[in-house]
């Protein structure tokens, strides 16, 4: 049996995919995470017999989730139970119109016919130039671009046609839909990336597809849920998982990583190390810069980062009459986005996702009472905004939002707990490079080759995974870059 040792950075998704992988083929895995539990964003926060997920609440392209498992020789139903959502969410938009996509096409172009007239072809025309722009996608999301040579690959090659790097999404999804409340529905998934549909890449119109096309999913007990079946996989296999045990320093010895320094002074030796920490945040703070010419503090603040996101998480001793998932959108949409992202100024009328994950999965709270979840994107910890001064305020402007719009009346007095979380706490608290909650941002030159490789170029045996490497944020990505670095691993060790 292999029992190389690797060191995991962390228990994110990234992380414990990579670990379980490795672990399955008999590598000695130790995971070492700074927080007292698992998961990074990918946690859960529980109180008062309420459970909330910390960050994600969309789990797409489950079929990916279920690969990593089957590739451990398992089966994911034997420690998840996922649900379909459906319809896949509400949106809600100032004109009244609401929007309620279903993974039933016919479902969802009847509703197109009747609430944006004219635009039904449109979508029937989405789904045929999308699909098979997804067939060509994907495949290349799933290798490493290390080399200027990788661009050669004939999986690539043959996806360049559909790459649409060089225009924005929104511009792309107007090919389809003429009216802008429903280019909207089909492009406010940028935010999913940090980013403007304006400015994020028409290679992404890949993920409306994932919605409208592969469904959204929900695990039993939260997405927090899939991180601890990964933690029991790796240690099924004989791996361990350090809680409460940060890491202070990755330790180099002529340009390689020979193990990690942790907080408490004690040195683990390591064949391996991956890094599962925010990107900015670990090079900053793990590794000397003298180790990482390529990414020295002044070139890693001139890169360009995702929004990061103002957070309500309430426990309710009501259950409200809304969808598991709704997005509600600001009057002028642009120009709230705009803000978030260029000028970045706290909005006056916000944009707003709400999860009320209680009317799919009652568990999370007590009998008879609700989760809400509530994100509203934000400009990133770039900006000026005074977060300790602006909070409160803030907070105040969500409520009444959800109050007036949502149909959550009478929302404050039933509100039995609340935690707020803002961009600077994500900065100070989560570890989160200037509080951008999606990591580097996903432009053309942050993109493939021109994104931090899974295999460090700095640092010889030293790997990444996360969303600040290839193929980028977003579960399902997430899961893709611990399934590339720990491939990396297997191919140099001949497996």
């Amino acid at each position: 049996m292999n029992r190389r040792k690797i060191v995991i950075i962390g228990s994110g998704p990234g992380g414990l995919t990579a670990g379980m992988l490795l672990a399955s083929k008999g590598y000695k895995i130790e995971v070492f995470e700074k927080k007292d539990y698992l998961g990074g964003r990918n946690s859960a926060i529980t109180a008062d017999g309420y459970t909330f997920d910390l960050g994600p609440t969309f789990l797409m392209m489950k079929y990916i989730l279920d690969e990593m498992f089957e590739l451990t020789g398992r089966n994911i139903e034997d420690y998840l139970d996922i649900k379909s959502i459906d319809p896949l969410y509400r949106l809600s938009f100032t004109d009244g119109r609401e929007f309620y996509p279903s993974i039933d096409r016919k479902a969802t172009a009847e509703q197109i016919k009747e609430l944006f007239p004219g635009n039904e072809q449109g979508y029937e025309r989405f789904f045929a130039y999308e699909e098979k722009k997804f067939k060509r996608l994907v495949p290349c999301l799933q290798i490493p671009y290390a080399s200027p040579r990788d661009f050669l690959a004939t999986r690539l090659i043959k996806a360049l046609p559909y790459l649409d790097a060089h225009r924005n999404l929104y511009d792309h999804l107007s090919k389809y839909f003429d009216d802008h409340h429903l280019r909207t529905a089909f492009t406010f998934q940028a935010k999913y990336l940090g980013m403007s549909p304006w400015h994020c890449p028409a290679t992404y119109s890949i993920i409306p597809y994932l919605e409208y096309g592969l469904g959204i999913y929900h695990p039993i007990g939260g997405l927090n849920q899939i991180t601890k079946a990964m933690a029991t996989v790796v240690e099924e296999e004989g791996g361990t998982i350090h809680l409460g045990a940060g890491v202070k320093q990755v330790l180099i010895r002529n340009g390689r990583a020979v193990g990690v320094l942790l907080e408490n002074g004690e040195k683990v030796d390591a064949h391996d190390v991956i890094l599962n920490a925010d990107f900015a945040y670990a090079m900053q703070h793990l590794v000397p810069e003298k180790e990482r010419p390529h990414y020295t503090d002044a070139l890693l603040e001139r890169k360009k980062y995702s929004c990061s996101t103002f957070m309500l998480y309430l426990g309710l001793d009501k259950q409200y009459d809304i969808p598991h998932h709704n997005i509600i959108f600001a009057q002028d949409y642009k120009h709230n986005v705009d803000e978030i992202t260029e000028t970045l100024t706290l909005s006056e009328d916000p944009s707003f996702y709400i999860q009320n994950a209680t009317v799919t999965d009652p568990g999370l709270a007590p009998e008879g009472h609700s989760t809400i979840y509530i994100l509203v994107p934000v400009a990133n910890n770039f900006s000026d905004i005074d977060w300790e001064k602006e909070a409160p305020a803030f907070r105040d402007k969500i409520i009444d939002r959800l109050e007036t719009r949502c149909g959550l009346t009478q929302l404050q007095q039933h509100i039995r707990y609340e935690k707020i979380i803002t961009p600077l706490d994500w900065e100070q608290d989560k570890y989160v490079y200037k509080g951008a909650t999606f990591n580097l941002a996903h432009n053309v030159r942050q993109m493939l080759h021109w994104r931090p490789h899974n295999k460090f170029e700095d640092i010889d045996n030293c790997f990444l995974v996360g969303g600040g490497t290839h193929p980028g944020s977003g579960l399902p990505t997430i899961f893709e870059s611990g399934r590339i670095s720990s491939g990396i691993i297997l191919k140099r060790d001949c497996w």
